[in-house]
């Protein structure tokens, strides 16, 4: 069969760049009819980790043509990014519509060493791209790198709009949204929700396009999140199909290439390999987590208390451009947060470093915990490899997240659900003590539902599986809207 391109709009960010990409290798893998480019946007704050990160996955995965948009010149935004981040960042990808048109015209349409355009890949970020497809007559997919819940979520918004005609309230109470098994406080839903500055508004548009693409693909799978998945098909009007095709993780650890050297990946594998087996709590905050000097020091202390062999992946805040560097991620910089002596104290027991090979280390023999900012990729990571987290969100859907695994699933363990850095929170060393002795413990529910969850997340992908089945439904899907086009 003569092969056709998906083109792939993916918005700045590590955190939407890495599933995307893993998407499209296993796409690539299973079908070779198909070629991918990838279309990447700049950070609108300058350089970045996610700059070099993409380099990285453009040298490893060289069937897959990688070509970057710059916005027009004249790009203005409507307001500040500190009144709603979400606002700002949706406005900043608008603007690269007709960069993204002209892109696809040049380097796709109009290449003889190019497949023929069957259709757009997009990102939750980068509904405005549905219209892109439009004018070129090929259907969009959304691909969501959150779980099918906080699709759910999404789309909960628009009729609940409808219906109620105001944004949601902190303190509205329970809401009743049915991708969840559990009513959700709106206290704990994620800030963009709550913000009257145009979040709750951004957030509630781009859910309203959803129901205008071909499909919706979504980085999980039916075992996990059955009652999610269910109602996707069933509790909302004119939806789509859906194709839960998950887990998608980088297996090879690509992504652990951004900021890591290999002299710190050995010394951190060789630290653990020499720790007692199923002995270690392992202390991570994704790309964006970093605390002040205050939350630091409680986490050092309650690491103290617990007395357990820990791991913890450390950094500096942000500077106040917000652009972080590269030293942010070394630990010999990061010393000046902790408690005196604390280095010193803990040597037996402690390994403090900057950034750390996730993956590597779940794998690591050594590892029985996690303390996590509860980020989508790090959760499916964590069970891919049966490591019971902790729940700690800080940002973005992580709020919701938390709420997920311990509340609807039971596959976390509380540490907060509604634990916001933005207002200054801080958490005691007496509480972060708890949930790490928590975790630990040799026999608990969580455990064993971790356990068994994260035999069937290898299960899933392999023939026979159900998001193998869903990633044969997803390619017959494409490959029978092109044939339809091409009649």
């Amino acid at each position: 069969m003569k092969k056709v391109d998906l083109v792939f709009i993916i918005g700045p960010g590590a955190g939407h760049l890495v599933p995307y990409i893993e998407f499209a290798k296993h796409l690539l893998d299973r079908d070779d009819c198909f070629s991918v480019t990838v279309l990447l946007m700049d950070s609108p704050f300058g350089p970045s980790p996610s700059a070099a990160h993409t380099k990285s996955l453009a040298e490893s995965n060289t069937s897959i043509r990688f070509i970057n948009v710059s916005p027009p010149v004249d790009y203005c935004p409507s307001q500040e990014v500190h009144k709603s981040f979400e606002k700002f960042m949706t406005e900043y990808i608008d603007c690269h519509r007709a960069c993204v048109k002209e892109a696809i015209a040049t380097h796709v349409l109009s290449s003889s060493n190019s497949a023929p355009l069957a259709v757009l890949v997009v990102d939750f970020f980068c509904t405005s791209m549905i219209d892109v497809g439009n004018e070129f007559g090929v259907p969009s997919y959304l691909s969501s790198p959150s779980s099918a819940a906080a699709v759910g979520l999404l789309l909960y918004l628009p009729t609940r709009h409808d219906r109620v005609g105001r944004e949601i309230e902190e303190f509205d109470g329970d809401l009743v949204i049915a991708s969840y098994v559990n009513p959700v406080p709106s206290s704990g839903l994620p800030d963009v929700l709550l913000n009257k500055h145009g979040g709750y508004t951004t957030f509630m548009n781009h859910g309203r396009r959803f129901k205008e693409t071909k499909g919706i693909i979504v980085n999980t799978f039916e075992e996990l999140e059955s009652h999610a998945a269910k109602s996707l098909k069933k509790d909302f009007d004119h939806m789509p199909p859906v194709y839960t095709i998950g887990p998608m993780i980088d297996l090879k650890s690509e992504s652990d290439k951004l900021v890591l050297d290999v002299t710190e990946r050995d010394k951190i594998l060789k630290w653990l390999d020499n720790r007692p087996d199923s002995s270690v709590v392992f202390l991570c905050f994704g790309s964006q987590g970093s605390f002040g000097e205050e939350q630091a020091k409680q986490i050092a202390v309650g690491l103290e208390q617990s007395g357990v062999r820990f791991l913890w992946s450390i950094r500096k805040p942000p500077p106040k451009d917000k652009v972080r560097r590269p030293n942010d991620y070394k630990s010999d910089h990061l010393q000046e947060v902790l408690p005196n002596g604390f280095l010193e104290r803990t040597k037996k027991i402690g390994l403090v470093c900057g950034w750390a090979p996730q993956k590597a280390v779940f794998a690591h023999k050594s590892v029985r915990g996690f303390v996590s900012h509860c980020g989508w990729n790090s959760i499916l990571e964590s069970l891919w490899f049966g490591v019971p987290t902790v729940t700690w969100p800080m940002y973005a859907e992580q709020q919701i997240n938390a709420f997920q695994m311990v509340t609807d699933l039971g596959l976390g363990v509380e540490l907060r659900l509604h634990y916001r850095i933005m207002n200054g929170e801080v958490m005691v060393a007496d509480e972060i003590a708890r949930a790490i002795k928590c975790v630990m413990e040799s026999d608990n529910e969580v455990r064993k539902k971790v356990k068994e969850k994260s035999e069937k997340s290898r299960l899933v992908v392999m023939e026979g599986g159900s998001s193998y089945a869903a990633f044969g439904d997803l390619i017959d899907d494409i490959l029978r809207n092109k044939a339809m086009k091409d009649t």
